[in-house]
């Protein structure tokens, strides 16, 4: 078998199912109850981490669940004492859609702290770093761990030398391990190799990959990144891999055995484990994604499977289903136009509801969101590339974009937000809720203390 040369190591694996895995394959409806039972045994494992908070896990508990949500992280706490809990944190987006205040995102991550998060992985979709300074230093104030994420994205803004930059300055910022995050399924092997190399020889720090199987190469692009030095792999169990989720757990233990990458871990466990998956996943059969096999167009048209499903709802709702590869095509030039932002939340949203209107609009920017508003005007951040100067123009007027840190412009909010709620938050957790979704919370509130 082909080694590297004097660097092979043990290669540790993170699960991702209680969060991602769910996320890609359930609709994130899985419920605390249906993962407890199963929770010791993967306590047993020896998975470097388990990811199990943040993306849409938060929304989704108070939206369709009816449960707390920093309940959940003490219940799984309680079991897994040996196995380190992460949550996905979107820097000064926190788990909504748009920048909050410092004094907000302070607050988030020392309860979540609180609550039992260990390592925070912490991202901006963007890459500017100025939206990840607050929640890095709250959370090592918290005595917590901080990861920081790379979006993978192919544009003319985005290359190897960019990600090796970002990695470094995360590093800089305190961060004690990198994600190299793949989300729409679009890295080649080659491309894996090249970038874990790059990355792996100018940080000091643990590197991670993260893929999503969209366009049928993670596998591959895993093999390649563990050749290239790889620390960590995120994967779920088989029962809740592939598809647009990750590769699976078990194939990869079976892979590395007997080689100076053996992850050491137990197959009759996995196994174990994987049958419990497969009961969820008969369980939450109703939720499953339509989506199977590989869409290897997500190179073409790059839009991830979570932002496909999005687009092609909203067109059927609209009665404008039949129009979807229009919209997918307007993809491209807004994207273009708004200086490559990558293609994850919120920036999918954004980028997809305006490729949408332009299209039904049947004019470029007739109609423009205020989310785009926003973005164009510099209170996301700043973007990887240059936003076209005409429709700055046209969005802005004689006003300029701004150039400070977004979140320098807010006041603080949690005591506002405390107000605001009143006596429906029973506890700062509360606040918290309340200060992410507002109206989703409020309804969620006043069930769970019979308002």
């Amino acid at each position: 078998m082909n080694h590297v040369s004097g660097s092979a190591k043990p290669v540790r694996i993170s699960s991702v199912d209680l969060r991602d895995g769910q996320q890609s394959l359930l609709a994130t409806r899985v419920k605390t109850m249906d993962m407890l039972p199963i929770l010791a045994k993967m306590d047993q494992a020896g998975f470097a981490c388990a990811e199990m908070w943040g993306g849409a896990t938060f929304d989704s508990c108070i939206r369709f669940l009816q449960e707390d949500p920093w309940e959940r992280v003490r219940e799984i706490k309680k079991i897994m004492k040996n196995t380190p809990l992460r949550m996905l944190l979107r820097g000064q987006n926190v788990l909504g859609y748009k920048q909050y205040p410092d004094d907000i995102v302070e607050k988030f991550v020392e309860k979540a702290a609180e609550a039992g998060i260990d390592i925070f992985l912490v991202f901006d979709g963007l890459h500017d770093l100025r939206n990840c300074e607050t929640a890095i230093r709250a959370a090592l104030k918290a005595g917590k761990a901080v990861e920081g994420n790379l979006l993978y994205t192919l544009s003319p803004v985005h290359d190897i030398d960019l990600y090796v930059k970002v990695a470094q300055d995360f590093e800089r910022m305190g961060c004690q391990a990198i994600h190299f995050e793949d989300m729409a399924g679009q890295l080649t092997p080659s491309v894996a190799f090249e970038a874990i190399k790059a990355i792996k020889a100018a940080i000091n720090i643990p590197l991670h990959i993260h893929c999503h199987c969209t366009g049928g190469m993670a596998d591959l692009a895993y093999w390649e990144a563990i050749k290239a030095g790889v620390d960590v792999i995120d994967t779920d169990m088989s029962a809740l891999s592939l598809g647009t989720a990750h590769p699976p757990t078990e194939s990869f233990v079976v892979a590395l055995q007997g080689t100076s990458w053996d992850t050491g871990m137990d197959l009759a466990l996995m196994e174990e484990i994987n049958k419990h998956f497969l009961e969820i996943r008969a369980k939450y059969k109703e939720y499953e994604s339509q989506f199977t096999g590989v869409d290897i167009s997500v190179l073409r048209h790059q839009v991830p499977g979570g932002m496909l499903s999005n687009l092609e709802s909203q067109l059927k709702q609209m009665g404008a289903y039949e129009r979807i590869n229009e919209v997918l095509e307007e993809v491209h030039h807004v994207r273009r136009d708004f200086g490559y932002p990558p293609l994850g939340t919120p920036f999918s949203q954004i980028v997809g509801a305006q490729a949408t209107i332009n299209v039904l609009l049947g004019e470029r920017y007739k109609m423009v969101s205020k989310e785009a508003k926003d973005y164009v005007k510099g209170l996301y951040g700043r973007p990887p590339g240059e936003i076209n100067p005409a429709l700055i123009k046209q969005i802005l007027g004689d006003d300029e974009p701004i150039t400070c840190r977004p979140a320098d412009l807010l006041a603080p909010g949690f005591e506002v937000m405390r107000a605001e709620v009143g006596d429906l938050a029973k506890c700062e957790e509360d606040v918290l809720t309340y200060a992410m979704f507002p109206e989703v919370a409020r309804e969620f509130l006043q069930k769970k203390y019979g308002a």
